[in-house]
């Protein structure tokens, strides 16, 4: 049987018709490709905000959001445990999330957590504010617990009038507050700042606004469930996959726009801090920055008092550039630097000059002093705490006073050197001579003069010093030894 031949314009259809078969099948797998692409929900980025608001954690956040929208994030769950901390780093924090691409799902987490005082302003500031089971927020008063400010005792609340049935009104209520609140000028320009900042912040996010204000001036505080009952927060979750199934579909407005967050199945991503955070961490801690300032000076003041040496200098550069770092980065009192300094300075100048203890105990005192007044009072730890002074005076006085010591044993110690070690000094004639002559003295050869002729291996003892030459008379021993 013979096979089908096709001439020339039946090939060419065929392959035509190949050709659109093929064209067809592509076709329908990029459009499923894409269809599956478009279904996949974009991740969830993950942040960790834990312990005090500080330069490190703002710097960790807010780069935190940068990589997110890099990404190309869906959302970010920021998971708080905080118990305040700096108002610069907070509102640092705060304008990051207000300028993100991405929403931010502020998450008090996990349970036992709390959102204070700076917190309870990150947690308003979200587009959607979330809490774990057993955790508070509030208590955003900004000023130190427990310390009245502009030198005034914190005035008792005063007694609210009654109703006819003995009972207190909302208003009168909110007024008795009040006036327990601390005075001060300060104090409250500060709270009426912060007042009106988490009222702004309130009125952005639509949320209760007058518990906000009271939060500030009033420093009161919400569990989780109340916190929901009077709509400070969105959502009660039990944990970051609860969070993102009950916030799929919840409808946000990001810079204008409104946006469906789609997070059924999102991936979830974690960003940890990393070296760069870590090491703001350390070093923004007050304490550390301290030491970091004595560890620079005293290696610096070491490496002018003895050149060559090198190492103290480069380490004393290096701790002195972090500290100064650290420092434009921390609420610092200037007046408490320039006391650590002054200290510094007296207690090396001890060492140079000793006064017996004068300076060096000046300088303790203006050191410790200069420590506590360092940081301005903040909330979330930033001071440099009570026993590290003591220790840091304690080993001031104690570098001071063994200066004191070896000063005064370095006094009562007989001169062993230069012309005062000569005057009176023994020696042996080498030499018969009648003016001048040549005589042992100490162990060496001496040129001297004396007014009587004198013996080879006469003892002598030196009167006066001429230049090179020494003034000697006859001793009381005429002769000690023979000449060598």
């Amino acid at each position: 049987m013979r096979a089908p031949v096709y001439d020339g314009p039946v090939l060419d259809r065929w392959v035509a018709m190949y050709r659109v078969l093929a064209l067809l099948c592509i076709s329908m797998l990029a459009g499923a490709s894409t269809a599956v692409a478009a279904d996949a929900p974009q991740p969830v980025v993950v942040l960790s905000l834990v312990g005090a608001v500080s330069p490190a954690t703002a710097d960790y956040v807010v780069r935190g959001l940068k990589k997110a929208a890099d990404r190309g994030a869906g959302l970010v769950v920021l998971k708080l445990d905080t118990p305040g901390g700096l108002d610069t780093s907070m509102r640092g924090i705060i304008k990051a999330i207000l300028a993100s691409p991405v929403p931010v799902a502020t998450y008090v987490a996990p349970e036992g957590a709390r959102a204070a005082s700076a917190g309870t302003f990150i947690l308003y500031a979200s587009h959607i504010a979330a809490m774990a089971p057993a955790t508070n927020l509030g208590a955003a008063t900004p000023v130190p617990i427990g310390i009245a400010p502009s030198g005034e005792p914190d005035k008792p609340a005063t007694k609210p009038k009654t109703g006819k049935r003995g009972s207190k009104t909302e208003k009168q209520e909110d007024d008795a507050k009040g006036d327990a609140a601390p005075k001060g000028n300060l104090t409250q320009k500060q709270i009426h700042d912060a007042a009106a900042y988490i009222r702004s912040l309130a009125q952005l996010r639509g949320r209760n606004i007058e518990w906000a204000e009271r939060a500030v001036r009033d420093a009161v505080s919400l569990s989780a469930d109340e916190a929901q009952r009077m709509k400070v927060i969105d959502i009660v979750a039990g944990g970051v996959p609860d969070l993102l199934k009950q916030v799929n579909g919840r409808k946000v407005t990001i810079q204008g726009v409104e946006r469906t967050l789609a997070t059924d199945g999102a991936e979830l991503v974690a960003i940890d801090p990393d070296w760069r955070s870590q090491v703001l961490t350390v070093i923004t801690d007050p304490s550390i920055a301290l030491i970091l300032m004595m560890i620079g000076i005293y290696g610096l003041i070491f490496e002018f008092s003895n050149p060559g040496f090198v190492a103290p200098g480069v380490i004393g550069a290096i701790c002195l550039l972090l500290a100064l770092f650290a420092f434009q980065l921390l609420p610092v009192n200037y007046a408490g630097l320039g006391l650590i300094l002054l200290g510094l300075a007296f207690i090396v100048a001890e060492a140079f000059l000793p006064s017996f203890g004068a300076l060096g105990i000046g300088g303790a005192a203006a050191l410790i002093i200069g420590s506590v007044i360092l940081f301005e009072p903040q909330e979330g730890g930033y001071r440099v705490p009570l026993p590290f002074i003591v220790t840091l005076g304690v080993v001031s006085a104690g570098i001071v006073f063994s200066i004191v010591a070896m000063a005064a044993r370095v006094r009562k110690r007989m001169v062993v050197s230069g012309a005062e070690y000569l005057l009176g000094a023994p020696g042996i004639v080498l030499e018969d001579m009648q003016a001048e002559g040549w005589a042992r003295v100490q162990g060496e050869r001496w040129r001297i003069v004396s007014g009587a002729p004198l013996e080879r291996g006469q003892a002598v003892r030196v009167v006066g010093i001429d230049g090179l030459t020494l003034h000697v008379e006859p001793a009381a021993a005429q002769s000690i030894g023979g000449a060598r």
